[in-house]
C-alpha cells in the first residue's frame, strides 16, 4: 500500500494582494506560498524576484509569475529566472507571463497608443498600459507597477534558454496580448505530456 501523497508547492512571485490573482484550477489542492516584495501585500515570504534566497534549493513543485518580471530592468531578468530554476525540484516547472509588445506594436504604428484594447478586472488596457505599466495604478501612487523591460517571443525564449532548463514552450494568448512561457526542469516524456500540463495551465 502506498502511502499519502506528497503535498506539492507553488510560490506566486509578485504576488499582490490577497485574492487579488486568479490561479489555474491546477493548482486547487496544492499548497501556495505568496511571495512579494511588498509587505502591504502580506505575502506568506517577503521578497525580491530576483532574491529568493528564504526558499531553500529545489524544494517547489512549480512558480507562478503572472505580469511581474517585465517590471525588472531588463539586466535583472536572468537574475530572477535563475532563482525560479533554483528553487525548483527535478520535477518543476516555471511559468512565465508576460505582455507581448510584438502584438501590441501594430496599434502603436497605427497611432492607437491610449485606445482600449480590451477590458481587464481593473478596467481598459491601452497599448500605453502594456507598454509602461498600468496608467491607473501609477498615478494613484503605485508606481512600481511601471514596466521596466519588455517582450517579444524570440525574446522571451533567449531570457529562458540562458537557464538549465530542460524544455521551455512560449505560446501566445492574443486575447489579452500575452506571452505565456512554460519552461521545464526535465523534459516531458511526450507531446502528450506536454499538452496535458499546457491545458491543465489553461494556456
Amino acid at each position: 500500500m502506498s502511502g499519502p501523497q506528497r503535498e506539492r508547492v507553488l510560490i506566486n512571485v509578485g504576488c499582490g494582494p490577497r485574492n487579488s490573482s486568479s490561479l489555474p484550477a491546477y493548482f486547487d489542492s496544492w499548497r501556495q506560498l505568496r511571495v512579494d516584495l511588498d509587505p502591504a501585500v502580506e505575502p506568506d515570504i517577503l521578497a525580491d524576484l530576483t532574491d529568493l534566497s528564504p526558499i531553500p534549493d529545489g524544494s517547489v513543485d512549480a512558480v507562478w509569475a503572472s505580469h511581474c518580471i517585465e517590471h525588472l530592468y531588463e539586466h535583472q531578468v536572468s537574475l530572477a529566472l535563475s532563482e525560479f530554476r533554483r528553487v525548483l525540484n527535478d520535477d518543476g516547472f516555471v511559468c512565465v507571463l508576460v505582455p507581448d509588445l510584438q502584438a501590441v506594436a501594430q496599434y502603436v504604428a497605427e497611432d492607437q497608443l491610449h485606445d482600449p484594447l480590451y477590458q481587464s478586472p481593473a478596467g481598459p488596457i491601452t497599448p500605453h498600459d502594456i507598454f509602461f505599466g498600468y496608467g491607473v495604478a501609477i498615478a494613484n501612487g503605485r508606481t512600481a507597477m511601471a514596466h521596466r523591460c519588455g517582450f517579444t517571443p524570440s525574446s522571451l525564449r533567449r531570457s529562458f534558454q540562458q537557464q538549465p532548463f530542460g524544455e521551455l514552450v512560449v505560446r501566445r494568448r492574443l486575447a489579452v496580448f500575452e506571452l505565456a512561457a512554460v519552461a521545464r526542469v526535465t523534459p516531458a516524456q511526450d507531446d502528450a505530456e506536454r499538452a496535458a500540463l499546457m491545458a491543465a495551465l489553461e494556456l
